[in-house]
């Protein structure tokens, strides 16, 4: 039955959201094989945080709980957020970010469908924010790490902050690829000499290059059961990709291949899984691909000549602030009407 001049079909959100779940569970396996288990105690940490926030909000609000724990959208925020911070996070960052992305993005704007903001990235740019050397700890590569941890290890470490006797936290955590880039740039070595590092892979990271494309794959799978449309991921990561071309074209020396920032997981994974969220996103065909431009030239700029190495998060919040404009400048015409309504 049509229930509209747009939608063929009703999909429920819990349905959607549990097809989001699913299509990150190959990147996720990926990341446990390649980085360790650690990731799997901030996923369960962040999910059980996240639902315990969402009954507590929808208790205030005096709505009844059982609806809003079930349509999977807190555990696809607590999901993204995860993904975002680093596995070996200590378990306070984990559950304040949370906090941040249950709590104050999405129920004090009057829960799902009312934010303006994309939840999981409120979260992540107040921790990156406020704690900016605990954001920097990232689990090293198994096959470039002093040591290896095994899951009740890693809990160990995310719950009490100890390790195993003689393993240091050099052992086991390393930078991250955008990191050592922008820090080698800053001592004026070459793209050349830093892409050398044992870090770095044939494109991207050395082992993250699978996680991305798992991500990617994923993101094709939303695409293909019509959870998303093509424009946002693949406006993104033009922009992206463009604006990294015209900088490394000047300057090769001091600026890496456009298709080194495309193979970073953060831009898969905002491409097809952040910046597609239905709410904070913009809406019509030529609004969702300037939007999703608009989100790839600010990621470059911000990983480039901004403050932080990674400007995913940054980047889709800016653009959020200009989809209620973008909306109103791209509305197609209305059937029946030749022209556009303009607004007054």
């Amino acid at each position: 039955m049509q229930t509209s001049p747009y939608i063929a079909e009703q999909t429920s959100v819990s349905i959607i959201m549990l097809k989001v779940l699913a299509a990150l569970v190959p990147a996720i396996a990926a990341y446990v094989w390649l980085f360790g288990p650690a990731i799997l105690v901030t996923l369960t940490l962040a999910s059980a945080t996240a639902l315990v926030f969402e009954a507590a909000a929808v208790k205030l609000r005096g709505l009844p709980i059982k609806p809003f724990l079930m349509d999977g959208s807190a555990l696809v925020t607590a999901w993204l957020l995860a993904l975002s911070l680093p596995p070996i996070a200590p378990w306070w960052l984990i559950v304040l970010g949370t906090f941040f992305a249950i709590v104050v993005a999405k129920h004090l704007y009057g829960g799902l469908g009312n934010n303006l903001f994309n939840p999981a990235m409120v979260g992540y740019a107040v921790l990156i924010i406020s704690f900016p050397v605990q954001m920097t700890q990232w689990s090293a590569p198994l096959s470039l790490a002093g040591a290896h941890l095994d899951l009740l290890q890693a809990a160990q470490y995310i719950f009490t902050g100890s390790l195993p006797n003689g393993i240091g936290l050099d052992a086991i955590s390393s930078a991250t690829p955008l990191d050592t880039l922008r820090t080698q740039l800053q001592l004026e070595h070459t793209v050349r000499e830093i892409t050398q590092l044992p870090i770095f892979g044939s494109i991207g990271g050395s082992g993250s290059e699978i996680v991305v494309l798992l991500f990617l794959l994923g993101g094709i799978y939303l695409w293909l059961a019509r959870i998303i449309t093509w424009h946002i991921p693949v406006a993104f990561m033009a922009g992206l990709w463009i604006t990294g071309g015209l900088f490394h074209i000047t300057d090769p020396d001091r600026y890496i291949s456009p298709w080194f920032h495309l193979a970073t997981s953060g831009v898969m994974l905002g491409a097809f899984f952040i910046a597609t969220d239905p709410v904070t996103g913009a809406t019509t065909p030529k609004g969702k691909l300037i939007f999703g431009a608009g989100i790839g030239v600010l990621t470059y700029l911000i990983r480039t000549v901004g403050g932080y190495p990674d400007g995913v998060a940054f980047a889709v919040l800016l653009m959020n602030i200009a989809v209620p404009l973008i909306d109103t400048y791209t509305q197609p015409a209305v059937y029946g009407h030749k022209k556009k309504d303009t607004p007054e």
